[in-house]
């Protein structure tokens, strides 16, 4: 058993030694109490020797680890060991005393502010028993000189760490000349232990208590019950230490004052420093027993946990032979290459849970990113109705307009498709840009190993990416020149003149009877208004229809070749394709006044009639004609809608293309190619010893890793052994 206790002391200085020292709560001994409470005196007792420092105000600035070690030879000399000073060993324990305080001066600085780097010290004499403490300051409430501002917070917290350690034991140092109620230590203790299954109180000074007084319902337990009970002991006084009175005669008279005096003579036997020692002794083999099952289970996941780290880490390049450089490499290639098509192709096991990345971001930038910047594009952007005008004008040259030309269609068109050449553009390099990310982040443990192969990789095949940019581009432009290049609009989804005009008819509709009723609404007629009205109408009715008698002889001739003229389309007249005779001109005052004429229903037809309504309306207003700037109107929403129905079909193509573009050329490429492009550049003899140069702080770390292994390891067998 008293192994335990040599193993826990083991333990915790190899845990400290690699810097691990919050991954195993070992069983250790906390000394908490306030400035001069006599802490330091009880350790110096338990060791009997003369070792910490001393002096005024807070003199413990830094966590002391001692540990002490029983030497089985009577007659061995006594010595200690820093464990940030190997291979060293101190028989002097003034050089161990002054050794403390240079250390902690030097972490801690010249002031009286502390530090939570612990000090290990271990004390290697017959004289102790096998025990592991930890002192730690003085709980403080004003700071003096120059302490901190903070300096009570700070201890209570540096305390509060150890302490909170469900397998410390707390060890509550309170003067007995002082009231217990106002226990610092005890009340801390309290905070993480209300029970007090693990703390054990100490009285000291009980020699200085007031004359009639003592403390024997304390040291009974009567007063403040804990389940380890309290222990009094007498330390040294000052005076005692000045004139270096030897810890043999102390103990003497500590044993003489309590075997003497009246009311502690029946419990002198649980009193004195040399009790507290077995006592803390017992309880602390005890208490590493209790918990024996629960830190050989840790024990066992810290093992696995090193040996998975381990073998990431791999073995020395050192010990790797010539002859399996090669190998070595070609696995470590094929290793990052297949981890950069996984990213992409979504079976990698170590994918970010937080963002999205690799294959899934590439999708997210194809149809979100992507798409929605194509759809805020809108079909006629920048693009006004005295624009459309112009190139109508324009596109007719000297000649007047009698028709909308199909030029001015073309010419307007072509700008607005080159509005999507800058986000399929930016769409190539928001891929790219991931695809670069994800080769950055495609690594393990035993590729940093190598940084220089490392580094080789990443510019391999980032090299490769920027290549296949350029060309990936350049055929992304040439979609865009594509469509550009041929306007077709025989394409089976474009709306055509025809549906186009139908679309601004019904839209003409719709919103005459909306502002019919409105009008209605804000002059509603009354009954001899009505009346008024349609003996007004009646009249101008009579008057139309005798005109229209005395030129019925006149228009016979252009009736009858309306009537044999074949139905015409939209196209045929707005676009051309029928002769000059086939296309009367819009406003001839014979073919608006003629009564009976009942033209075919065409396209041809629907214009006239609308052009005559808006002139015979005009007549009646007293109004010049302005037949002119109505058919521009007209024209200008046609050409509109007919842009907005080619733009809406390039669009759609453009966003079915330029993903599988990039896919092609750009990221399947990529992903097929990029093992052949790495061999191809790295695998070569004459590089292997340079490409498998190891990085210091893997090595290192290997190296920790091992040495934590290897006591993590030893550690089980003994507590295996021990139960």
């Amino acid at each position: 058993m008293e192994d335990l206790i040599e193993l826990t002391s083991k333990l915790q200085a190899v845990v400290s030694s690699v810097g691990a020292d919050n991954t195993l709560d070992l069983p250790l001994i906390t000394v908490v109490g306030s400035q001069s409470s006599g802490k330091s005196s009880v350790l110096e007792t338990l060791v009997q020797r003369d070792f910490l420092p001393r002096g005024s105000g807070i003199v413990t600035r830094r966590p002391l680890i001692l540990q002490l070690v029983t030497l089985s030879n009577a007659g061995a000399e006594e010595y200690g060991e820093f464990l940030h000073i190997k291979d060293k060993k101190f028989y002097d324990f003034g050089e161990i005393r002054q050794e403390i305080e240079r250390e902690t001066s030097r972490l801690a600085g010249g002031n009286k502010g502390i530090s939570r780097m612990p000090i290990h010290l271990r004390v290697f004499s017959p004289k102790v028993l096998n025990l592991t403490l930890v002192d730690l300051p003085g709980l403080t409430k004003i700071p003096i000189g120059d302490q901190p501002s903070d300096i009570e917070k700070q201890i209570r917290s540096l305390v509060m760490d150890f302490i909170s350690n469900p397998n410390s034991i707390i060890l509550a140092v309170t003067p007995a000349n002082a009231d217990l109620v106002n226990s610092d230590s005890l009340k801390i203790a309290r905070q993480v232990d209300p029970e007090g299954k693990r703390t054990i109180g100490v009285l000291t000074k009980l020699d200085l208590m007031d004359a009639g007084t003592n403390a024997l319902d304390i040291l009974s337990g009567r007063s403040y019950p804990l389940k380890l009970g309290f222990i009094g002991v007498v330390n040294r006084s000052q005076q005692d230490i000045l004139t270096n009175k030897s810890m043999d005669k102390a103990l003497e008279a500590e044993s003489e004052f309590f075997q003497q005096h009246p009311a502690y003579r029946s419990v002198a036997f649980r009193c004195g420093t040399q009790y507290l020692a077995k006592q803390l002794n017992t309880i602390l083999l005890a208490h590493i027993k209790e918990k024996l099952p629960e830190l050989k289970t840790k024990l066992g996941s810290l093992i696995s946990q090193k040996q998975q780290e381990l073998s990431q880490y791999g073995e020395p390049s050192q010990s790797t032979e010539l002859i399996h450089r090669g190998p070595l490499i070609l696995r470590l290639l094929t290793k990052f290459s297949n981890d950069f098509v996984a990213a992409i192709d979504g079976t990698s096991y170590e994918m970010s849970t937080k963002e999205l990345c690799g294959g899934a971001r590439i999708y997210y930038i194809f149809n979100n990113v992507f798409g929605q910047a194509l759809d805020a594009i809108p079909p006629c952007s920048n693009l006004t109705n005295h624009d459309i005008r112009t190139a109508i004008r324009n596109s007719t040259g000297p000649r007047p307009s009698l028709f909308v030309p199909e030029l001015a269609f073309d010419l307007l068109v072509r700008p607005q498709i080159k509005l999507l050449e800058a986000p399929s553009l930016r769409c190539v390099e928001l891929v790219y840009e991931e695809l670069m990310k994800v080769c950055h982040s495609s690594d393990t443990k035993e590729l940093q190993r190598y940084p220089r192969l490392h580094t080789r990789l990443v510019e391999v095949v980032s090299e490769l990416l920027r290549e296949r940019l350029s060309p990936t581009s350049t055929y992304v432009e040439s979609l865009i020149s594509i469509e550009r290049a041929y306007i077709n609009t025989n394409h089976p989804d474009f709306l055509g003149a025809a549906g186009a005009m139908a679309n601004l008819e019904t839209e003409s509709k719709k919103k005459k009877k909306s502002e019919s009723k409105r009008k209605n609404n804000m002059y509603p007629l009354s009954v001899d208004n009505m009346k008024a009205t349609r003996i007004e109408s009646n009249e101008i009715t009579t008057t139309t229809q005798t005109n229209v008698e005395t030129t019925t002889t006149d228009t016979s001739s252009v009736t009858q070749l309306s009537s044999s003229a074949p139905k015409e389309s939209f196209l045929t007249y707005f676009f051309g394709g029928a002769g000059k005779n086939e296309r009367p001109a819009l406003g001839s005052q014979e073919m608006m006044t003629k009564a009976q004429y009942a033209p075919p229903i065409s396209v041809n037809s629907m214009m006239e009639t609308e052009m005559v309504k808006k002139i015979e309306q005009a007549s009646l207003n007293n109004e010049a004609p302005l037949g002119a700037t109505d058919r521009e109107e007209l024209e200008t929403q046609l050409i509109r809608t007919l842009i907005t129905s080619y733009f809406n079909i390039v669009r759609k193509n453009i966003q079915d293309l330029v993903p599988k573009s990039v896919m092609h050329l750009l990221v399947n490429y990529s992903r097929e190619s990029i093992q052949n492009r790495l061999v191809a550049a790295l695998y070569k003899e004459e590089n292997f010893g340079e490409l498998l140069q190891e990085d210091d702080a893997i090595a290192s770390e290997r190296e920790k890793c091992k040495a934590m292994l290897n006591v993590y390891k030893q550690a089980f067998d003994i507590i295996k052994n021990a139960m």
